[in-house]
């Protein structure tokens, strides 16, 4: 027992970049994503749009247990020079071939994951699986978020290399818990379908890593305008009180971003559905009807609970629950 503590507790602890988007904006990522789609998919989704919203967090839970799944999160772009790093193939089989699978994964592989998610997606649809449908549904939609947020594609991931530790959770959670209902605008408009997936989600790589700069330095100024006493606040969150960057410094912080975050949530929102929306094409259109009332096993119920369990222990132990 003591051997399985100690293998959750090194995970966290491994674990580079945790809960991008935090557990509020995944969810409402996937949610939102579902009423950009056409009819035919509506049909599906939005019956199960519980599941996907709560769902969409379930690659981050299962960092407790499975060791693999830390670099799908993440991509450390100024590893492989200056921007636009040419030097950084694009297509897995030449980046493998230049800098081995292991480096490559020790720097982060989101962008080639997603790839991966969305064949996954599409044989689904192409099954008509609808386990396998939503559940790839929820995942790549995670994925396709973490892309989007900059300090994702940074190795300053948490700007512990510039004494702003906490700046990672600060920018992706904390920003849109307190702003995204109040002013944020999720009108987005429709899905599309996407030519070249991999030039997509590259560009959103790209983007990303082109504003981490901007991410950090604007809190650093930001910091030397606020006393400590304003800059944090004590709050209420699931019945504790804790430490947290106050109302008025979050608030000046999106706006010396210029709402960078709510961008990066609509462009997320826009991609996820327009991937699911390119799987089904890709699949060739299923008629999704008969799979519209079609729910999980108890089995599969089971399964999911199982992997809530572990994230709940492994929060538990090391006193960090969401």
């Amino acid at each position: 027992m003591k051997t399985r503590i100690s293998i959750f507790i090194l995970f966290f602890l491994l674990c580079k970049h945790c809960y991008s988007w935090g557990f509020y904006g995944h969810g409402k990522i996937n949610y939102y994503a579902v009423f950009l789609l056409p009819p035919e998919m509506m049909l599906l989704y939005k019956p199960n749009i519980s599941f996907l919203e709560e769902h969409a967090t379930d690659p981050d839970k299962r960092r407790y247990a499975v060791p693999e799944e830390g670099p799908r999160h993440f991509i450390d772009m100024d590893r492989y020079g200056k921007y636009p790093f040419d030097g950084l193939p694009r297509k897995w089989k030449d980046a493998v071939e230049k800098f081995s699978e292991d480096s490559l994964k020790a720097h982060g592989i989101v962008p080639w994951h997603i790839q991966v998610m969305m064949n996954r997606l599409t044989f689904a649809f192409a099954k008509k699986d609808f386990t396998a449908i939503m559940k790839n549904s929820a995942e790549i939609g995670h994925y396709i978020g973490d892309a989007h947020v900059p300090l994702h594609t940074s190795s300053n991931h948490n700007g512990q290399l510039t004494n702003q530790r906490g700046i990672h959770g600060f920018w992706e959670s904390r920003v849109p818990e307190l702003l995204a209902e109040k002013q944020f605008d999720f009108l987005i408009g429709k899905a599309d379908y996407i030519s070249n997936p991999s030039d997509f989600i590259w560009n959103r790589i790209m983007e990303s890593a082109k504003a981490s700069d901007s991410v950090l330095l604007f809190e650093k100024e930001l910091n030397n305008q606020f006393r400590e006493d304003r800059k944090y606040a004590f709050e209420e969150r699931n019945g504790k009180i804790i430490k947290q960057y106050s109302s008025a410094y979050t608030i000046a912080y999106n706006n010396k971003l210029d709402d960078m975050v709510e961008r990066r949530m609509r462009q997320s929102i826009y991609a996820v559905a327009s991937f699911w929306y390119t799987a089904w094409i890709n699949a060739g259109q299923p008629d999704l009807k008969e799979l519209a009332h079609q729910r999980f096993s108890e089995d599969e119920l089971n399964s999911i609970d199982s992997l809530n369990k572990q994230w709940k222990m492994g929060s538990r132990m090391l006193g960090r629950e969401e």
